[in-house]
């Protein structure tokens, strides 16, 4: 059995904190990251906002995520081994070592057809503004952000982008951002266990 669970939403939501403890917990478990596939930063356009294009689709290799997801799919277990995940062999009788599990993780999974078809579970955290814009302004990353991005660009973005995720009807669950580390991650481990896992 093959299962892909995606963890969405929000930048700085939890979802690699959260995706990161489902991995060691879940039997065979894979990750990919979608921040992984971004376009090299020539490449990103300055929009009408004034700010490189981060927080959009365009910035991402798509299509290059959907092939590593679909090289998963075809060999779980000769994926998993060149990502250096130990999978236990299969035995005649149906176990968790049957059972391959793929996360991907990322701030714009349920926006690309292609890629919101291949899972089986979608989470999406969220945060209020406020504690978001907080989180960020703690962060160091390799671009720093610009003065202004995160109002003039970022969450600009994210509510664009979760808009058309939900007029499209996509189905997702929803999880409070503000929860402790450990309460969201019960709540999706034992979610997996119930809707997956008991019934293979």
């Amino acid at each position: 059995m093959k299962y892909i669970i995606g963890i969405g939403g929000v930048t700085n939501g939890g979802k690699t904190t959260l995706t990161n403890r489902l991995v060691k917990a879940l039997p065979n478990c894979c990750v990919v990251h979608q921040d992984d596939f971004f376009k090299p930063q020539d490449q990103i356009e300055v929009g009408e906002d004034g700010f490189k294009q981060w927080d959009v689709l365009d910035s991402l290799d798509m299509e290059a995520l959907v092939s590593t997801v679909r090289a998963w799919i075809e060999n779980p277990v000769k994926f998993a081994r060149s990502h250096g995940v130990n999978v236990t062999p299969g035995s005649r009788e149906p176990t968790s070592q049957d059972i391959h599990i793929l996360v991907i993780e990322g701030f714009l999974l349920y926006n690309y057809k292609p890629l919101i078809e291949l899972f089986d579970l979608r989470y999406y955290l969220a945060v209020p503004y406020d504690e978001c814009k907080r989180r960020r302004s703690t962060r160091n990353y390799t671009v720093p952000d610009p003065p202004g991005l995160f109002d003039g660009h970022v969450w600009p973005m994210y509510l664009k982008h979760r808009k058309e995720m939900e007029d499209s009807g996509v189905d997702v669950v929803y999880l409070d951002g503000l929860k402790s580390r450990d309460e969201l991650y019960n709540q999706v481990f034992e979610d997996i266990h119930n809707k997956l896992l008991n019934c293979s």
